[in-house]
């Protein structure tokens, strides 16, 4: 179970105001190795954290580059998966390193989606003179790529916009900060959103998760339906705000899980220019 919100205005009225607000949960099981958000790439223009599991290395479910491609991806809630299927964590990584567009890039994907489990992908261009592009594409829903208008944002495991309680719960809470965004300082306006990831209250009862989770998800229901998720050996491992301005510069906020202790935590800071 992971969770994302994001707010984009390619062209914000105010130089105070940020073109992108995104805030986001990775749930993993705590056993899987994984590598924190650091700088790869031959040209270290690549920023992700990467999983590390034996015959996955290397996927990711976010990242951005210097050069303006973000990507972030949510597995889809089903109660069986192919064991045979390839890996949807290379799907941010292959577009982190193309140069192919997000839309080129979604619409190759769709054309592949039936050799994976599951998922639903965003894809962005980010552009300070052109404009940022945002797309979508979820292998369960439509058949074709979506282009997204300006707005605000939920996606959960299930498809974009899809009204589980949790998502609808932890996006009203995101958008109250965002319309205060331009009178917040930054490292207020991060701690806000960090709490708003954070956020385990959960929202009950919610037939939409049972239905489409079946009987896999229905013992764990207490703890999957918060923002942030606590389970025995799965949960809530990483927070990720990213932050992009006016003028192009990205603040990437982590906070993290250390090993296999969901008591201990660490946060690490990136911040660059974005490079048109």
């Amino acid at each position: 179970m992971c969770i994302i919100f994001f707010k984009f205005d390619p062209h914000p009225i105010s130089k105070n105001a940020y073109r992108l607000i995104l805030a986001a949960n990775r749930d993993e099981y705590y056993h899987r190795p994984t590598k924190e958000a650091d700088w790869w790439g031959e040209n270290k223009e690549i920023l992700s954290g990467l999983d590390m599991e034996e015959g996955k290395e290397g996927g990711t479910w976010l990242g951005i580059t210097t050069r303006g491609k973000l990507a972030v991806l949510t597995n889809y809630l089903q109660p069986y998966q192919d064991q045979h299927a390839q890996g949807r964590g290379k799907l941010v990584t292959q577009f982190l390193t193309t140069e192919m567009d997000s839309m080129s890039y979604l619409k190759k994907v769709s054309t592949e989606g039936h050799l994976y489990n599951g998922f639903n992908l965003i894809a962005a261009d980010l552009s300070t003179t052109k404009g940022d592009v945002f797309c979508y594409y979820g292998n369960r829903g439509d058949p074709e790529p979506l282009f997204l208008e300006p707005g605000t944002y939920g996606l959960s495991n299930a498809l974009l916009e899809t009204p589980w309680k949790k998502l609808c719960f932890g996006k009203k809470l995101f958008q109250e900060i965002v319309e205060r965004s331009q009178t917040l300082r930054k490292p207020e306006l991060i701690i806000q959103l960090l709490d708003v990831l954070k956020n385990k209250e959960a929202q009950l009862p919610d037939p939409a998760i049972v239905e489409q989770g079946k009987e896999f998800v229905e013992p764990m229901l207490d703890k999957y339906s918060a923002v942030f998720v606590h389970h025995e050996n799965y949960g809530t491992r990483t927070n990720t705000v990213i932050l992009v301005d006016a003028a192009g510069n990205v603040t990437f906020t982590e906070n993290t899980m250390v090993g296999k202790d969901p008591s201990n935590w660490m946060t690490t800071i990136h911040e660059f220019k974005l490079q048109d």
